[in-house]
């Protein structure tokens, strides 16, 4: 799912141990003297872990039980409790509210960086998304869809880039049960992917949109408050604030974020921003994001003629990822509207939410991340390369929307459950082959003095694809479902052997990196 990009990576940490226990455990590290947390209550990992394992759990929750339901939300109709947008612009605010969340990564990094802190972003963030769920809930019309979605995708970016930092701070760089407790972590997400979907979508269908939101508000309200109670137990590390900014250009910092604001406000008030175009407005700030980083990259002079090259061979599998994802994630556009108006959702007599829908992803997940886990040690230095697996990964992503080919054209309740289980199950397979392939294989390639830029533009390549994919969704015709799956899936297909043909002279410029 989403930008399960981050189910691969994001891991997180839990509460404080207290009394003579806290106090033992404080001196036994003292001891080891290697700045990691050797508690072991929770599984064997730190006690700290099961808190952050909590908040993004439930920011999970909130996050995927509130996206779909959106959706709906944006173009069923006002008898029905919507707010009766044309199709194609609902699917495009989607999209681009998708773009935002990982454009908003960026934003969250450096603020981690340069002034707060990663532990501290996480628990603002926390706020703000909760904020933007209360928003929905409380806010009727567009008003709330404004003030909610934004909020939203500026607290659930800020989460995503630093969970994953506060979860590394509990282990030493040698500590052995550092993977599992990723995994542990890993976990939490995708049972929040799972729950939200069916819950929300059961009240939804139930009660109407704003109970939905309110229930993922009161989703992330949980965990924001156990990890309100927790946070105290992380590690020092977890605030350090790994290059402070100076104190005098706080001010600098300040005005270009009052005249990106006032930019923005006058594009929208202006009209030329709109729901129409919003998702290639998300696009163009993403590409000319993606170019400039790229640029400032290559022209380092931080950076030795190998490292560069590094970068250079990063392009391709930017361009591949942003092929795979504009496909992908299209299970928040063009797969709640198939499954809501094509699937037959009958369950032993009972029809399911459409919404439901959405929770088959992190069960494949769950199930196939240890799979591919344990096929990649077993084969070591045997096991395909990453342009190998980019190319494969994005070509099964182009052959999952061929098979929505044999039912086009059906009517309502047409598609058999168990068909859009087996696509999503190539979706999921394709997914295990290029979100975690590409997180890992971004921070071997990155050059050391320009660490973060390079992990920032495997993220935009993500914001690229998730606008693109708002974009493209626009021109899905239930009547006409041909085409939409022929040429997108076909196109996938071709960039993803286009790599496999350039995998020599790919390999070349990664300088020793597979």
């Amino acid at each position: 799912m989403d930008h399960r990009d981050d189910r691969e990576t994001e891991q997180v940490p839990v509460g404080p141990p207290d009394g003579a226990i806290a106090a033992a455990a404080t001196t036994a590290t003292a001891e080891l003297g290697d700045g990691a947390d050797h508690d072991t209550r929770f599984f064997g990992q730190p006690w700290a872990l099961a808190h952050i394992f909590g908040v993004e759990m439930w920011e999970r929750f909130s996050f995927y039980g509130m996206q779909v339901v959106m959706t709906y939300y944006l173009y069923f109709s006002v008898s029905e409790g919507g707010l009766g947008l044309p199709q194609a612009t609902a699917l495009g605010i989607i999209g681009a509210y998708g773009g935002t969340v990982y454009l908003c990564t960026i934003l969250g990094a450096w603020l981690a960086d340069r002034l707060l802190g990663s532990e501290r972003v996480l628990f603002f963030s926390a706020i703000v998304i909760m904020a933007g769920h209360v928003a929905l809930a409380a806010i009727p019309g567009f008003a709330g869809v404004g003030v909610g979605l934004v909020l939203v995708a500026l607290g659930s970016g800020g989460l995503k880039a630093n969970a994953t930092s506060v979860v590394g701070t509990l282990y030493s760089a040698k500590d052995p049960r550092r993977d599992a407790g990723f995994s542990l972590f890993y976990l939490g997400i995708n049972l929040g992917a799972f729950f939200g979907p069916i819950i929300t979508g059961a009240v939804r269908d139930v009660a109407g949109f704003h109970w939905a939101f309110l229930v993922a508000a009161i989703g992330m309200g949980l965990g924001l408050l156990q990890y309100s109670f927790g946070r105290t137990s992380l590690p020092p590390q977890s605030r350090v604030i790994p290059n402070p900014l100076p104190r005098k250009r706080y001010p600098v910092a300040v005005g270009v974020a009052l005249v990106g604001i006032a930019a923005i406000a006058a594009l929208v008030l202006s009209g030329i921003i709109n729901a129409d175009n919003l998702s290639a407005s998300v696009a163009i700030v993403t590409l000319a994001a993606a170019i400039a980083y790229f640029a400032v990259v290559l022209t380092s002079k931080l950076i030795t003629p190998d490292e560069r090259s590094r970068v250079f061979g990063f392009i391709p599998l930017f361009v591949t990822s942003t092929a795979f994802w504009s496909l992908y994630q299209q299970q928040f556009t063009v797969v709640p509207v198939y499954s809501e108006s094509k699937l037959d959702r009958t369950i032993f007599g009972l029809t399911m939410p459409p919404e439901w829908v959405q929770s088959i992803n992190p069960v494949f997940i769950i199930v196939l991340s240890g799979v591919f886990a344990a096929i990649w040690t077993k084969l070591g230095d045997r096991q395909p390369s990453t342009p190998v697996k980019f190319g494969v990964g994005t070509i099964l992503m182009g052959c999952a929307f061929l098979l929505f080919l044999p039912f086009a054209g059906g009517g309502e309740n047409s598609t058999p459950l168990l068909a859009m289980v087996g696509i999503l199950l190539v979706f999921t397979v394709a997914e295990l082959l290029v979100s975690p392939i590409g997180l890992s294989v971004t921070t071997k390639l990155a050059p050391e003095k320009v660490h973060t830029q390079m992990v920032a533009l495997f993220f935009l390549s993500v914001a690229l694809g998730t606008s693109v994919s708002g974009i493209v969704a626009g021109y899905y015709d239930a009547e006409n479902e041909v085409p939409y799956f022929t040429i997108l899936g076909g196109l996938a297909i071709l960039v993803g052997v286009g790599l496999l043909l350039a995998v020599k002279p790919v390999l070349r410029l990664m300088r020793g990196v597979r």
